[in-house]
């Protein structure tokens, strides 16, 4: 954290800045966000950023040089999610960490979450830009990582989305993307990317062929950035107009898999000094008798769904013994809440998001702030100076 662009921020906060950075989010996207946006971003060193972006990229190479845990990952990927012309790398990787005092008063970052799946690529580059807008910050505070300006990150993530096709033969398939809080992202993609978000109702099969309409044209779909999440597809029933597993003649970005493979389901593998304690459910002999001490955790539930608290003996003998191997046990964090706000101090989440074509390449960060139990809407409910924000950046060498 940066100390005196925190104390300059505040004092001199107003609440047009704050309408001013809704506005332009309004104009990026197209729609304004439905989610809460919070009144400041955070000032974060590029040394501080640079650390993190490392660790989470020793993690992913903790899991690619450990051939037990690949062999785990490729068991744990349900059946139906399994398929042809996976990606043999995962193209979009994010790596959650939450910042923790230590004993002898250092920040120190820890571990929250990793997964392979898209975060918001296109709309948190727009965050951090109107951030410094609307509050006329300086054009010196970065929001770039791995060294990369704006030209080189359109190339780099359009890369990673596109990859090489024409624009108009990639698609973003969600669920009903129009109704999703993410349709911001989505929008924005198309406008900076040209891939148009569409339903899965909207993909229609031909043999080995998918297609869609684009604006009264019938268009061949030659490549998936795939933003379905695969716990809402079974939770909703829905029935796609083909099957993973069949032999499509289509590209993927991100496929389906990787949700699985880079997840949760890959912390207790780690061994990290930034790693909680974390143990599958189904291996423990004896469960911990301080279990406030302790969170359990589903595996494939998206956005903190299923979470608990120091989870008592009821909680755990409601999930049945054949379940079990589908939960963590996760030694519990006390964040610090280190922004200072006028509201009081806060917590911050910081997401460094990757995406893998050559290499694994750290390319900006996402943050959330918050003062409840979890980052979540649902734990921040009536509290200003909380919500998703974003990293500017200092070069203090």
């Amino acid at each position: 954290m940066i100390p005196s662009r925190r104390r300059a921020f505040n004092e001199n906060w107003s609440e047009a800045g704050y309408q001013r950075l809704l506005a332009l989010l309004g104009d990026a996207a197209g729609v304004p966000p439905e989610f809460p946006v919070s009144e400041t971003p955070c000032f974060f060193s590029g040394a501080f950023l640079q650390g993190l972006s490392d660790t989470g990229a020793e993690l992913m190479r903790q899991l690619g040089g450990n051939p037990a845990a690949i062999n785990a990952a490729d068991g744990a990927v349900p059946d139906r999610f399994t398929g042809p012309n996976e990606d043999p790398v995962p193209r979009f990787v994010q790596v959650d960490f939450g910042l923790v005092r230590t004993p002898e008063g250092r920040i120190e970052p820890k571990l929250v979450e990793l997964q392979a799946f898209p975060s918001l690529y296109g709309l948190q580059r727009a965050m951090a830009r109107a951030y410094r807008e609307a509050y006329a910050l300086p054009a010196s505070l970065g929001i770039y990582l791995g060294g990369l300006d704006e030209a080189a990150y359109d190339a780099v993530v359009g890369s990673a989305i596109v990859g090489g096709h024409d624009p108009a033969e990639v698609v973003l398939m969600e669920i009903e993307p129009r109704r999703q809080k993410t349709w911001p992202d989505f929008a924005v993609t198309e406008r900076v990317w040209g891939v148009r978000a569409i339903d899965t109702s909207a993909v229609h099969r031909e043999g080995r062929q998918l297609f869609y309409d684009r604006d009264g044209r019938r268009v061949r779909i030659r490549r998936i950035y795939n933003r379905v999440i695969p716990d809402e597809l079974d939770r909703k029933g829905i029935e796609l107009p083909f099957d993973y597993r069949d032999d499509l003649d289509v590209e993927w970005a991100g496929h389906p898999a990787w949700y699985f493979r880079i997840s949760k389901f890959s912390i207790p593998w780690l061994n990290h000094p930034s790693v909680p304690r974390t143990r599958f459910l189904h291996e423990l002999d004896r469960l911990p008798e301080d279990r406030d001490n302790y969170v359990l955790k589903p595996l494939y539930s998206f956005a903190g769904g299923g979470i608990v608290f120091g989870p008592t003996n009821e909680d755990i003998a409601k999930i049945p013994a054949e379940e079990r191997s589908n939960y963590i046990l996760q030694e519990r964090m006390s964040f610090a809440p280190v922004i200072a706000t006028p509201h009081g101090p806060t917590q911050v989440e910081i997401r460094i998001m990757y995406v893998w074509t050559d290499e694994l390449r750290p390319v900006i960060p996402l943050l959330r702030m918050g003062r409840g139990t979890m980052m979540g809407v649902d734990h921040n409910k009536g509290l200003r100076w909380v919500g998703a924000s974003a990293a500017l950046i200092e070069d203090t060498a």
